[in-house]
């Protein structure tokens, strides 16, 4: 610019830039007299009233942070002053104006964050996943401001965002306050984005991805196996692990031979059965759906089932009948009699029980697996089920083991019929599963007939009659039950079975919904917030033990606490989603919100002093 006496010329140079760039440029001649400015040239740039106030308009415009929007900072555990802003946001399926061309979050630059590029993803339900990296620069601030070892900032900041709101393209200003940020959750929060689908592909993503499973794939490894043998312990399992107790009391002075192939049938039924578990984890992912820990206990069709099955196992112990094999007593030089047939199914049985709880170190290897390549997935929910097989492995090479066991006797019969009833009462935790997961009554009705129908089946044919139409048309008419119910059953429309059983107990439970959470985390209302699930059996053991006592009730009450609850009884992506963005794909999980705002987790294993620790810590 230059001022000549009372002239003035202004030169303005530029580049228009995309695939390539066109420079361009213009000079304008101007008269300053006074504060009058007059143009010796008509003005090239000249825009109307309409055109200045329809730009104006499209200016983004401050709105209240969305509900639907969930946005949590995290910290590398890989590099240093390396932050992530991960965040979704849940469509709950309605008609999206989203313009894939502009990011869903542009954060305004703000000292001392240094932002990186959006990656943005989304699933088959139009549910956007995305993360920001940032570098924290505060080193390079005078005076410097290091990022904190506790994760909560001295002084909090107030983070502004550009945000394209999909459900009708209209970009917003939108702002959020952080306090804090998580230590943990940076691994899986990235992990977790390789099971969407890249609205604009990130190769380096891949890449690091893959990097980070080759080298830390023996951790994991170590930790599916050790997670599979806590799961001997767990009380899910206990029932299955008495009845193979059992069975080594039966065979336990049989000869080293018949104690090696027993359990290693038991074996081959646990990890036959966990690989059948990973192929089909890997058929419900490349459908594109979100499969977490325990999902199959999420369909009432497989629940009725698995009780029809155990109920046979029960009828077993009670004396109604003897399993025999195809074939006759001897095949080769193996007496199937002793049962090695139903070595395989206590293993199957094992597997298929085990799964609702969810052990320390299970469900880190769980997260990793989940959220890796097939041949990941695989690898770990075999070495989960060496895991939970592995005691009666040893025992397998190592038959002295069990030379302390005491010999058989008639007092093996009674406790016979102490395993059966073990097994009953697991039928009805699962029978009030099934309840909780179908409309109506009738699928209940048509189950208790196919369970009455196999049990007179069974009877008849050992104390009554041998004739083989009766029991034929016995045994027809409870498997055509059965197949009735799988095929019929109706999934109820609301899962409110298990806030309202709560509720019971005189505490307020809320049902828990992402909105909800972000907005006792907004307002920074102290919250305990329990996922749970009718068929999760260590869900079960927490509320007995801490979440159920008058202790937990006074504090709760005493400080003004709010409880939400979420129930994954049946299948619901949005909760298994959310979960995994924190590293997650089991229950139970235990989250509290502190007067702070600040969302701590609590594990999978809780207790009352560390619920309280975690509120009143900072």
């Amino acid at each position: 610019n230059s001022l000549k006496g009372g002239d003035l010329q202004l030169r303005s140079q530029w580049l228009v830039c995309k695939h390539v760039c066109i420079p361009g440029q213009v000079v304008i001649n101007a008269n300053l007299n006074g504060n009058q400015l007059s143009l010796t040239k008509p003005n090239p740039f000249s825009v109307s009233e309409q055109e200045l106030e329809k730009h104006f308009k499209k200016i983004p415009q401050r709105t209240e942070w969305p509900l639907s929007l969930d946005l949590v900072l995290f910290k590398s555990n890989e590099k240093e002053n390396l932050l992530s802003f991960n965040y979704s946001y849940f469509s709950n399926k309605e008609e999206l104006s989203f313009d894939p061309s502009v990011n869903l979050l542009i954060p305004f630059p703000q000292t001392p964050f240094n932002f990186k590029r959006e990656s943005l993803f989304k699933d088959k339900e139009n549910n956007f996943y995305g993360k920001i990296l940032a570098e924290w620069d505060g080193e390079y601030q005078e005076p410097e401001i290091p990022l904190p070892e506790d994760g909560v900032f001295k002084t909090p900041y107030n983070l502004q965002f550009l945000f394209q709101n999909p459900k009708d393209g209209i970009v917003y200003v939108i702002e959020k306050k952080f306090n804090s940020f998580n230590l943990k959750g940076f691994e899986s929060s990235r992990e977790f984005l390789s099971l969407v689908t890249a609205v604009e592909e990130k190769p380096e993503l891949v890449s690091n991805q893959e990097t980070n499973e080759g080298s830390s794939i023996w951790y994991f490894i170590f930790m599916a196996f050790i997670g599979g043998l806590i799961l001997n312990v767990m009380p899910c399992v206990l029932p299955v692990i008495s009845l193979k107790l059992f069975g080594l009391l039966a065979h336990g002075h049989d000869s080293k031979k018949d104690i090696f192939l027993h359990n290693i049938f038991y074996t081959l039924g646990i990890l036959v059965s966990f690989m059948v578990l990973g192929g089909v984890v890997l058929a419900i992912k490349s459908g594109g759906e979100f499969v977490g820990w325990g999902f199959q206990l999420q369909s009432p069709q497989f629940v009725a089932v698995m009780i029809f099955v155990i109920f046979v196992f029960s009828l077993n112990l009670f004396g109604l009948f003897e399993f025999r094999t195809p074939g006759g007593k001897i095949l080769g030089d193996v007496e199937l009699k002793r049962g090695f047939g139903g070595d395989f199914l206590s293993g199957v049985l094992a597997t298929i029980l085990s799964t609702p709880c969810s052990a320390p170190f299970l469900g880190t290897a769980l997260t990793f697996a989940f959220t890796s390549s097939w041949q990941t997935i695989l690898l770990v929910f075999f070495f989960i089920g060496l895991g939970l097989a592995f005691p009666f492995v040893l025992t397998a090479f190592f038959p002295s083991i069990i030379s302390f066991l005491p010999k058989p006797g008639h007092w093996m019969e009674t406790m016979k019929k102490f395993l059966g009833l073990t097994l009953i009462l697991t039928i009805i935790w699962l029978l009030d599963v099934f309840v909780s997961q179908v409309s109506g009554t009738l699928a209940l009705l048509k189950l208790n007939t196919a369970l009455v129908l196999i049990f007179f089946a069974f009877y008849i044919r050992k104390s009554l009659s041998k004739k083989s139409f009766i029991t034929f048309g016995l045994f027809l008419g409870s498997l055509l039950m059965l197949v009735n119910v799988v095929l019929t059953s109706n999934t109820d429309s609301e899962s409110m079975h298990i806030v309202e059983d709560k509720k019971a107990s005189g505490l307020d439970w809320k049902k828990w919904t992402p909105e909800v959470f972000e907005l006792h985390k907004d307002q920074k209302i102290p919250t305990f917030v329990d996922f749970t699930a009718k068929w999760c059996f260590t869900c079960k053991v927490n509320e007995k033990l801490v979440i159920e006592t008058l202790s937990f009730k006074d504090f709760i009450t005493q400080n003004n606490i709010k409880l939400l609850l979420a129930d994954w009884t049946k299948r619901d992506p949005i909760i298994g989603k959310w979960l995994e963005v924190r590293g997650k794909v089991g229950i139970p999980a235990y989250f509290v919100i502190t007067k702070n705002g600040k969302v701590k987790d609590l594990g999978e294993t809780i207790s009352l002093d560390e619920i309280k620790q975690a509120f009143t810590s900072p």
